[in-house]
C-alpha cells in the first residue's frame, strides 16, 4: 500500500454507501500526505458521508485557464495528490503536443504566490516535469503572476504553470496553466488537459520525492534574476515622460494586499523615475493568512483599503494604487479635495477608460504617421463599450472577446501575428494588459503607468475623475454598475438562467420593468436575436457549460449581462449605460437611470428571494 497509513478494516460508519467506502479507501492507497490522510481517515472513521461525498464524489475541472478550489482532502480539492495528477497530465498532454525533443529543449516554467502549500505544489509539478525530462524553469521565490507568462516568451518554453488563487480567500489555492505562446489556454486545450490528467491518475512514485530540485542539473534552472532583469526594462516602452517623472507632485499609497507586488511595483516605479510609493505597513509584506481583510480583493472597495485610506490621510496622500495579492489586477482610488476624508475608488470600467485613452494618446502622439488600421484595443464583452465609442471616433481598431484573458490573451498574440499594434486590453474586474510584452493581465505595469498618468495629470492641474468628465464630454458618458449575488448550487444556476430564457410565454423577455429589450445575446445556447435568420449565431464563441445572457434595452443605450463566474460560486451581474456623442446627460442623471435598471434586472430576472441567494458583503 503506498498510502502512510494502513486500511483500518472494518473500521467505518455503517451509513457509508460501498461506493463512497471505496472511494475513499481508494484516496488513502494514492496519498502520501499524513495531514490529508488523516483527513478522509477521520470522515471514514466517522461515517460522515456527506462531506466524503463533497471531497471525493467529483473532481476539479480545468476551468479559467486552469483549476482553483479550497485546500484539504479529496479530488475536488487543491493538495499534493490531485496537484500531482494535474502535474502528470499537463506533462503527459505536453508531451503529445510537442514531443519529447522540444519539451526538453524549450521546457516549462514554473512559479508561485506566497499562499500557503503554493511553494509546495509548485516544487511538486517541477519534479514531475524533470521526471519527465523537461527542462525546468523554477522560481527560487514566489512572485507576481505575470512573471510567469513572460518568463514563457522570453525563454521559448512550450508552457508555464503559476500556482495561485489570486485574489480568492486564504483557504483556496489553484492552479494556472499558460501555453506556449504566453497566453492562458483556452478551449479546447482545457480538455484535452483534463483527459490527460483523467488518464494519468496513478502518482508515479518519483513524483512523491522532490528532492531531485536540490541536485545540480543543467535541467533545472532559476529564472528570477534573469525574469526581473528584463521584464522592467520592457515596461519601459509604457513609459512616455520618464525625464518629468521624478518630479511628480503626487503621493502615493501602495499596497499589495498582503500579497507578491511589492517589490515589483518598487522596482517598476525606479524603472519609470518615479518618486517612491507610500506603503501600506500592515500589508506590504506576503501574508497567506491575509490578516487585515475579509476578502484580499481590492475589488471590493472600502472594506478592502480601509488601511491604505487611513495610511494615506496619515501621510497627505492623494491617490492609492492597490494589487491584489498575485499582482495580476490594479484597483486606483483618489481624494480629489484633501479637507474632506472622502475617497472616489474607481470602477475597473473607468480605469479602462482612462488607461485606454493615455496608452492611445501617448501612442499617437509618437507615431506621425498614425494609422488606426494597424492599431486595436480588445475589452472583455462584459466590460465598458468606452474603448468602442472612442474607436470609431479615433479610428482605431476595437474588439469584443468573451470573458477572461484567456481570450484576450489569445487574441492578441493572433493580433500579432498578423502583424498588429495591440495597445491595451482590459475587462471590468480590474485586470488591464498594458502593451504586449505580457500576454494577461498585469498589475505591476499597470501601476506605474497610472503613477505616471497621475503626475500628467497634476501637472494639467486635473485628477483622474476630471480627466474621465473630459473624455465623457467627447465621447458620450458612460456609468456602469457591476455586482454579484453567491450562490452554491450548479442546479440553481441553471434553473434560474432557464427561467429567464422562458419568462414571457415560453420566450426571452420582452421588457425589464419600464424598459423594452431591444435584442439578446445568449453564449450558452448560442442565440443572438440581432443575427440573421434562421440560425441567429452570435459573433462570440458559445460555450454550454457557463451561463451568460446579454440584453441590450432602451434604444440601445443600455447593456445589460447576466454570468455566472468561472472561479466563484457566484452569479454577476453587469449594466452599463451611456449617453450619445454630443448628448449632454450629468453623471447624477445618468446614475439614476442606471440604478433603477439595476433594481428591475435584479427583481425581475434575479428574483434573489426566490432562488435563495445572498447578497453581495456590505462594503
Amino acid at each position: 500500500m503506498n498510502g502512510v497509513s494502513a486500511e483500518k478494516e472494518g473500521v467505518g460508519g455503517p451509513e457509508l454507501s460501498p461506493a463512497l467506502r471505496k472511494l475513499a479507501e481508494e484516496w488513502l492507497t494514492l496519498d502520501r500526505n499524513p495531514s490529508t490522510v488523516q483527513e478522509i481517515e477521520r470522515l471514514r472513521d466517522d461515517g460522515d458521508e456527506k462531506t466524503l461525498q463533497s471531497l471525493l464524489g467529483s473532481r476539479m475541472v480545468f476551468g479559467t485557464a486552469g483549476l482553483r478550489a479550497k485546500m484539504g482532502a479529496g479530488y475536488s480539492r487543491m493538495n499534493d495528490l490531485t496537484v500531482i495528477q494535474t502535474a502528470q497530465g499537463l506533462a503527459s498532454c505536453l508531451l503529445e503536443q510537442f514531443g519529447s525533443g522540444e519539451c526538453g529543449k524549450r521546457g516549462v516554467v514554473v512559479g508561485y504566490d506566497a499562499r500557503h502549500n503554493s511553494r509546495r505544489f509548485a516544487e511538486l509539478s517541477a519534479t514531475i516535469f524533470l521526471n519527465k525530462n523537461f527542462k525546468v524553469y523554477l522560481f527560487s521565490n514566489f512572485t507576481p503572476t505575470p512573471y510567469t507568462p513572460y518568463a514563457v516568451v522570453k525563454f521559448g518554453c512550450v508552457a508555464g504553470v503559476q500556482v495561485t488563487a489570486s485574489h480568492n480567500p486564504k483557504e483556496y489555492n489553484g492552479y494556472k496553466v499558460y501555453w506556449s505562446n504566453g497566453a492562458q489556454i483556452r478551449p479546447p486545450l482545457d480538455s484535452d488537459i483534463q483527459s490527460h490528467i483523467s488518464a494519468n491518475l496513478n502518482p508515479l512514485p518519483t513524483s512523491w520525492d522532490t528532492s531531485a530540485l536540490q541536485k545540480a542539473s543543467s535541467d533545472i534552472l532559476d529564472p528570477l534574476a534573469s525574469v526581473t532583469a528584463t521584464y522592467f526594462t520592457d515596461t519601459l516602452h509604457l513609459c512616455y515622460r520618464r525625464e518629468d517623472n521624478a518630479s511628480s507632485p503626487v503621493k502615493i499609497v501602495y499596497t499589495p494586499m498582503h500579497g507578491v507586488g511589492a517589490e515589483g511595483a518598487r522596482e517598476a516605479f525606479r524603472t519609470f523615475s518615479l518618486p517612491d510609493f507610500i506603503p501600506v505597513p500592515e500589508q506590504i509584506d506576503p501574508d497567506p493568512e491575509f490578516r487585515t481583510v475579509a476578502f484580499p480583493n481590492p475589488e471590493e472597495g472600502h472594506s478592502a483599503l480601509g488601511l491604505a485610506e487611513k495610511t494615506a490621510e496619515r501621510h497627505g496622500a492623494t491617490l492609492i494604487l492597490a494589487n491584489d495579492p498575485d499582482a495580476d489586477r490594479l484597483a486606483v482610488a483618489e481624494r480629489s479635495d484633501p479637507s474632506t476624508r472622502e475617497w472616489d475608488i474607481l470602477t475597473g470600467n473607468e480605469i479602462g477608460a482612462l488607461l485606454g485613452w493615455w496608452l492611445f494618446k501617448n501612442y499617437r502622439d509618437s507615431h506621425p504617421h498614425f494609422n488606426g488600421k494597424n492599431v486595436y484595443m480588445l475589452a472583455s464583452t462584459v466590460s465598458s463599450k468606452f474603448l468602442q465609442r472612442m474607436a470609431s471616433v479615433e479610428g482605431f481598431q476595437f474588439e469584443e472577446t468573451l470573458t477572461g484573458f484567456k481570450w484576450m490573451g489569445n487574441r492578441a498574440h493572433e493580433l500579432l501575428q498578423q502583424g498588429h499594434e495591440v495597445l491595451f486590453a482590459f475587462e471590468e474586474a480590474i485586470g488591464y494588459m498594458c502593451g504586449c510584452r505580457v500576454l494577461d493581465k498585469d498589475g505591476i505595469s499597470a501601476a506605474a503607468v497610472m503613477a505616471e498618468f497621475a503626475g500628467w495629470l497634476a501637472g494639467q492641474g486635473k485628477n483622474f475623475r476630471q480627466q474621465l468628465d473630459e473624455l465623457y464630454a467627447r465621447y458620450g458618458r458612460f456609468e456602469s454598475e457591476v455586482s454579484y449575488f453567491v450562490c452554491h448550487s450548479q442546479d440553481t444556476f441553471t434553473q434560474l438562467f432557464n427561467g429567464i430564457r422562458s419568462r414571457d410565454d415560453g420566450n426571452y423577455p420582452k421588457t425589464c420593468g419600464p424598459y423594452v429589450v431591444d435584442s439578446i445575446i445568449d453564449l450558452t445556447v448560442g442565440y443572438d436575436s440581432s443575427s440573421s435568420p434562421p440560425d441567429f449565431k452570435p459573433f462570440l464563441p458559445v460555450d454550454p457549460n457557463s451561463q451568460l445572457i446579454k440584453f441590450i434595452l432602451d434604444d440601445m443605450t443600455c447593456e445589460c449581462t447576466l454570468r455566472t463566474s468561472g472561479t466563484e460560486p457566484k452569479i454577476k451581474y453587469y449594466i452599463e449605460i451611456s449617453s450619445k456623442i454630443g448628448e449632454t446627460v450629468s453623471k447624477e442623471e445618468l446614475t439614476k437611470k442606471l440604478r433603477k435598471v439595476a433594481e428591475a434586472v435584479v427583481s425581475e430576472f434575479l428574483q434573489p428571494e426566490r432562488w435563495g441567494l445572498e447578497a453581495r458583503p456590505t462594503q
